[in-house]
């Protein structure tokens, strides 16, 4: 009887450790489920078991905002890769007609969306789907500053694409680079759009951003931003390369 009594007192861990085993479970439970704030007493303790939380996320991850700023840059690299290719190498092609709108009823409609466009030699030749707005295509044209005088012989209307003299591709160099420009100021806005999200979140206590996380958002924005103003760099010295070549 002593024996068994020996091992049931041996096989019981005394009342303390049982209350710190339990105290532990609850307090990891509730920080993983990060619902610790509403049983801390006190904001340093609130704010000590969100640090510590193993989720490790924050309001600023919650509402996609790095995600937003890439998207909006992309958009930016897709409309700067569009307005570049406008820019005349002496080589005709038909993504020289991207910029060109026609007033068709009133309206300010894509070149492509009323004309078909190929390339025969040195020329660019535009067929309209409706031989009536013929002229709208012509002055639409002339209005786009290209540089090319369009012939219209009441069918079509042909460009031809002359050869560019070298004082000519330096113009169109500063274009291009004036284009490329244009597109960092973009990044820069959409930068500045998401440095203020940022620091919005970061003042409303009631989103527990940290000054940590507040930190390591804005330093990834400016990585972010600095990835794609190279991305750009790099799509005007390419155009500025095959600009110059002769």
């Amino acid at each position: 009887q002593q024996a068994a009594k020996k091992i049931k007192i041996s096989t019981t861990p005394p009342p303390s450790l049982k209350m710190i085993a339990s105290t532990r479970v609850i307090l990891y439970a509730v920080a993983y489920l990060g619902v610790v704030s509403a049983f801390a007493p006190h904001a340093q303790t609130r704010q000590l078991y969100r640090r510590a939380s193993p989720l490790k996320m924050s309001a600023i991850d919650d509402l996609g905002v790095l995600d937003d700023i890439k998207e909006r840059m992309d958009k930016s690299i897709e409309s700067l890769g569009m307005s570049i290719s406008t820019v005349r190498t002496g080589r005709p092609s038909a993504s020289m007609l991207d910029r060109v709108f026609v007033d068709y009823f009133e309206t300010p409609t894509p070149l492509q969306q009323l004309a078909s466009v190929s390339i025969q030699g040195q020329s660019i030749i535009v067929n309209p789907f409706d031989k009536s707005v013929l002229k709208d295509i012509e002055r639409g044209i002339v209005d786009s500053d290209l540089g090319m005088t369009p012939s219209n012989d009441g069918e079509k209307i042909r460009l031809n694409v002359p050869e560019l003299t070298e004082e000519r591709r330096k113009e169109f160099v500063k274009l291009a680079k004036s284009i490329g420009e244009d597109g960092k100021v973009a990044l820069r806005n959409i930068r500045r759009d998401s440095v203020d999200d940022v620091k919005k979140l970061a003042k409303d206590k009631e989103m527990g951003v940290s000054e940590d996380q507040e930190k390591d958002a804005l330093d990834a924005i400016q990585k972010i931003t600095d990835k794609y103003v190279k991305k750009m760099d790099e799509m005007v010295a390419n155009k500025e390369k095959e600009l110059l070549k002769v």
